[in-house]
């Protein structure tokens, strides 16, 4: 049965002509805000903010779908209806035809094609009153007002036809009424003066026309425009061309319609598309202008093909398309000249007859188009440059641009700059599915999840992916996936066997565009392993300096080859690295890699100087032309550390694959400094146990017996204690070639003997330490190894002789500013106390502790602080600040992974059996 709806007053609807009860405001709204977009999805957030606005309810999904199904039921009879959901949201499909506010716009698109009265009559008879009455929430009232500003306009669009088909007569009470509602409106003012000159009442007409002057000199200090001056004039002189006769229409076939065909589902790019529609449907004086960028391959043009499809009826007089073939095979974009002679003759003008010069094919096109609600697609520019003679002077037209380029130019006069990243993976999937069908997709999520990995999010490797699975439907997804896991054969895998879908030709457009050192400079980008990479790591690895490394890589952003997501960061799409690494061949990439590996090295062993003073100097050879930025103090140091770190850990296995093993334990040990502090005890341990792997390698046991104690260390922070011990006996074995490393052993081995609780067993080892300290005048690790030797003093119940051996230890730190044993030292003193019953010494001490941890963002250290700490608050019966320290403890502990720090402060929790929030 036939189906209407109505909303171009109450929110209405009837089958077969009887109507049909649609519930209550809010569900009529759900109703409302679905037609607006009839057979095109709503996302859920976007119906919630439509009917709702700020004020949704808890569950205003589900009360989304229960208003749904209710609406089901009560259009169940329409059978030319569905109320779907799907993965871009709710979408109600139905005849766009069967929907007033649609069937509006088209007529009133007619109406203007056609220059017909009777089109204009029949959609203005659809309005019952105000649009969307009784959505009461901001979209609806946005609607109303978007709705009432096209009623006005297709209203005085046919007065103005009817004037020139000389029917003055039955327009004038009509005009004569807006004239009194608007009298400020020159378009207004201009038609009643008209027709009341041409019903033979000029007295009246001059009148009107001096009554709007004066209004206009009062309200604004201004003369009437030039149009309504030039009636005036005319009716003065008897111009015989107020009398003339009616305009006929123009053919229907002179409206253009050039858009290619767009894509069937576009996903992941609501967001998106909301931009551009915001970018070119917002009223404005100037001409609305939208350019669409992202890198190659990520679906620029399928989005501004889908959004002039989806909104066809905004612009009547047509839609005219040019590639403007910015990154074209032949390396040659399209002239100006020749992209505005083809819109030319898209717009009818006789070829014959067209200007000689740019300059003033440019001044006819704009002539053409001015007053027309156009839209013009220029798809695939160069750059701002190539746009600029594109543009038309008039406001009713719209232009859509996609460029692989940042058209920041275009930015500056104006333009909206709509940036297209990858897609989600789960927009990833969405594709596949659309493609390939749910049912297939659904049947090997393993290889799909792969498949979307091994393609990055981008659309283009995507449908490569969908069409050569879709054209072996018998296939499984496992063959392809298979295919794709080989990172040196990924690219081979995303080739359709076209030139428009081959990953590496379309890739290579861009390179084409680059200059010289540009296109040298992305190659070496490729070999950088890691997520990202800073500027002064851009410079080594690609050989420039500073201020020109700068410059190129602002320009492969531009080109969107290089993405920034935060200032001074530089990050690489991963098939883009993998053909830009294709480029550089292996003595490229060889040379680039050690530049960045020198300066990342010395780098790194600056930043870990500051962080671990006590540590033995590791020495580098001289950096192959690097600039090794310095560091103001820890914090810059750390800050350094916090930013390179993944890209560290990259560059460490890189150098462990192609055998680089001085390099790998040399980064172990940098990072080490890092690590410790940071609490990154998992990162540490698994980079030691390759640093123990390229010591091997290396033959070196000076080299070996440092990765063994590293590396023992590192298991003991993870409770590992019996590997801890055997790395250390190891060490033990191999000190005769590595003398200093003796004493790290022993105090290393006291510590580990500690946390087992063996601290009769740890204690020799820790004087043994102290001992060998001494001897070698290193002051520093003397600091360390009293505190040690006083902490385990304390544990066996020597407090006196531990205070006296700490106090020591103390001011021993502070003197050389060792502030990590400072920290250490303070909690021993603080432990002393509290054993001795003196628990406000104790809180003293232990919050002194704190404050240095925080100052040096030590937070191995502050677990153990924290719990201790607890402990004296629960004593002093400062129940919430016991259950705050411990929480932090147990946190601490959790994140760091060490599982017996973190079930101690659980213990300590529940048998305080403090509430929350006491």
């Amino acid at each position: 049965m036939p189906v209407r709806f109505r909303l171009l007053g109450d929110i209405e609807a009837d089958v077969d002509g009887v109507p049909v009860e649609l519930g209550h405001a809010r569900q009529r709204g759900v109703l409302a805000a679905l037609l607006a977009d009839a057979n095109k999805p709503v996302s859920a957030d976007q119906l919630t903010d439509r009917v709702w606005a700020d004020r949704a309810p808890l569950r205003a999904h589900r009360c989304l779908a229960s208003y749904l199904s209710r609406l089901r039921r009560s259009l169940a009879a329409a059978e030319d209806v569905v109320i779907a959901h799907g993965p871009g949201g709710y979408v109600i499909r139905v005849a766009a035809d069967a929907i007033d506010l649609h069937r509006f716009r088209a007529l009133v698109a007619d109406a203007r094609a056609d220059q017909a009265l009777a089109r204009f009559d029949e959609a203005l008879e659809l309005w019952r009153g105000d649009a969307f009455a009784g959505a009461d929430t901001p979209w609806g009232e946005t609607m109303r007002e978007t709705l009432a500003a096209e009623r006005a306009a297709a209203e005085l669009d046919r007065t103005d036809l009817a004037l020139r088909l000389g029917r003055h007569n039955t327009v004038l009470a009509g005009i004569a009424a807006r004239a009194a509602a608007s009298p400020l409106d020159e378009r207004v003012a201009g038609q009643l003066v008209l027709a009341l000159y041409r019903a033979g009442r000029q007295a009246d007409a001059l009148e009107h026309y001096e009554r709007t002057r004066r209004r206009l000199a009062d309200e604004f200090g201004a003369d009437p425009g030039h149009a309504l001056r030039e009636l005036h004039r005319k009716i003065l002189t008897a111009d015989p061309g107020l009398e003339s006769p009616p305009v006929t229409a123009p053919p229907r076939g002179t409206v253009p319609r050039q858009l290619p065909a767009a894509p069937r589902r576009l996903v992941g790019r609501d967001r998106e598309a909301a931009a551009v529609t915001h970018a070119l449907t917002e009223p404005g004086g100037t001409v609305p202008v939208c350019a669409i960028g992202g890198p190659a391959g990520v679906g620029k043009t399928a989005l501004a093909l889908r959004w002039a499809h989806d909104h066809l009826d905004r612009f009547p007089d047509g839609q005219v398309h040019v590639d403007l073939r910015g990154f074209d095979p032949s390396g040659t974009p399209m002239p100006a000249e020749t992209a505005v002679r083809r819109l030319l003759g898209a717009l009818g003008a006789d070829p014959a007859a067209l200007p000689a010069d740019e300059d003033g094919l440019v001044a006819l096109y704009r002539s053409l188009v001015a007053g027309k609600r156009l839209l013009v697609v220029l798809d695939n520019a160069r750059d701002a440059a190539q746009v600029a003679p594109l543009l038309p002077g008039s406001g009713t037209c719209a232009v859509l641009v996609t460029s692989r380029h940042r058209l920041t130019g275009l930015g500056v006069r104006g333009a909206a700059l709509v940036e297209l990243d990858v897609l989600t993976e789960a927009a990833a999937r969405d594709l596949l599915a659309g493609a390939l069908g749910p049912e297939r997709v659904d049947g090997e999520p393993g290889a799909v999840e792969r498949l979307v990995r091994w393609c990055a999010g981008l659309p283009l490797a995507l449908g490569i992916v969908a069409a050569r699975a879709a054209a072996r439907p018998g296939f499984p997804l496992e063959v392809l996936a298979e295919e794709c896991h080989d990172a040196s054969a990924r690219l081979d895998a995303l080739d359709a066997g076209e030139l428009n879908a081959n990953l590496r030709a379309v890739f290579s457009w861009s390179c084409t565009a680059l200059d010289p050192v540009a296109a040298e400079a992305f190659r070496l980008l490729g070999v950088a392993p890691g997520p990202d990479l800073g500027l002064t790591a851009a410079a080594a690895l690609t050989g420039l300096d500073a201020p020109r490394v700068r410059s190129v890589l602002r320009c492969l952003v531009d080109a969107n080859l290089l993405q920034e997501p935060v200032p001074g960061r530089y990050r690489m799409h991963d098939l883009l690295r993998l053909y830009a690494t294709e480029l550089a061949g292996d003595d490229v990439r060889a040379t680039g890699l050690r530049r960045l590996t020198d300066c990342q090295l010395h780098t790194a062993r600056a930043a870990a100087r500051l962080l671990r003073p006590e540590h033995p100097v590791i020495e580098l050879a001289p950096a192959a032309g690097a600039v090794v930025p310095g560091f103001a103090d820890r914090a810059a140091a750390t800050a350094w550390f916090d930013v390179e770190h993944a890209g560290l850990l990259a560059l460490l296995d890189a150098a462990a694959a192609r055998g680089g093993h001085r390099t790998v334990w040399q980064l172990a040990w940098f990072l080490s400094a890092y690590h410790a502090g940071r609490g990154l005890l998992v990162e540490d341990l698994t980079a030691w146990q390759a640093g123990v792997a390229a010591a091997r390698e290396l033959r070196d046991p000076a080299a070996l017996a440092v990765a063994h104690l590293q590396a023992g260390t590192a298991c003991a922070r993870v409770d590992r204690h019996v590997a801890a011990v055997g790395h250390l006996h190891q060490a033990l074995d191999l000190a005769g070639a590595a003398p200093d490393v003796l004493a790290d052993v022993h105090r290393t081995l006291g510590w580990v003997w500690t946390q087992r609780g063996e601290h009769e067993r740890a204690l020799p080892h820790a004087r043994r330490s102290l001992e060998l300290y001494r001897a070698d005048a290193n002051a520093m690790r003397e600091a360390d190894a009293l505190n040690s030797v006083g902490w385990l003093q304390a544990r066996l119940g020597e407090l006196p002789g531990a205070a006296d051996t700490c106090e020591r230890a103390l001011a021993l730190c502070r003197r050389l500013g060792h502030r990590r044993a400072e920290a250490q030292t303070l909690h021993s003193l603080g432990f002393i106390a509290q054993r001795l019953g003196r628990p406000a010494e104790a809180l003293g001490r232990y919050e002194d502790a704190l404050d240095v941890v925080r100052a040096t963002r030590d937070v191995y250290d502050e677990a153990v602080i924290q719990l201790n700490l607890g402990e004296v608050y629960a004593e002093l019966g400062r129940l919430r600040e016991a259950r705050r320290a411990w929480e932090e403890a147990e946190q601490l502990g959790v994140t760091q992974h060490r599982a017996v720090l973190a079930e101690t402060a659980r213990r300590r929790l529940a048998g305080a059996r403090i509430p929350a929030g006491r």
